[in-house]
C-alpha cells in the first residue's frame, strides 16, 4: 500500500466519522428540542452535513482504490440539498394549520392578519 492510499483510506476513516457524528448530532436535536417548528431545521441541516461527508468518502474511495472517478455518487446529495428545503417548507405549513386549528400562538395566515 502506497502512502497515498493509506492518506486515502485516513481521510475516508474521518469523513465516515465526520457523517455519523453529524447524524448522532441530528438525532440528538430531534429528542432534546422542545416544539415542532424548533426541531424542524437544524437537524435536517445536520443529516444534510452527514449525506455530504459519506458521499465524499465514497468518492474518494472509488477513486483511490478503483481508478474511477465515481460522479453519480453526487446524485444523492445533490436531490437532498434539493428537496430538503421543500420538505421543511411543506412541513411548516402543516404545522402552522394544525397549530392553527388548535388555536395555537402562531401568526394568522397571510391576508388575514391585524391592519
Amino acid at each position: 500500500m502506497s502512502a497515498g492510499a493509506a492518506f486515502a483510506d485516513v481521510a475516508i476513516a474521518l469523513l465516515l466519522v465526520a457523517g455519523g457524528a453529524f447524524a448522532v448530532v441530528a438525532a440528538i436535536g430531534l429528542v432534546r428540542l422542545r416544539n415542532f417548528f424548533i426541531r424542524m431545521h437544524p437537524p435536517a441541516i445536520a443529516n444534510t452535513l452527514a449525506v455530504w461527508c459519506t458521499a465524499l468518502a465514497a468518492i474518494v474511495y472509488f477513486l483511490v482504490h478503483e481508478g474511477r472517478l465515481a460522479l453519480y455518487v453526487w446524485l444523492i446529495p445533490i436531490l437532498l440539498s434539493i428537496t430538503a428545503p421543500i420538505t421543511t417548507a411543506f412541513l411548516s405549513r402543516a404545522g402552522l394549520f394544525r397549530e392553527r386549528q388548535r388555536g395555537g400562538d402562531v401568526p394568522p395566515p397571510p391576508g388575514r392578519g391585524s391592519t
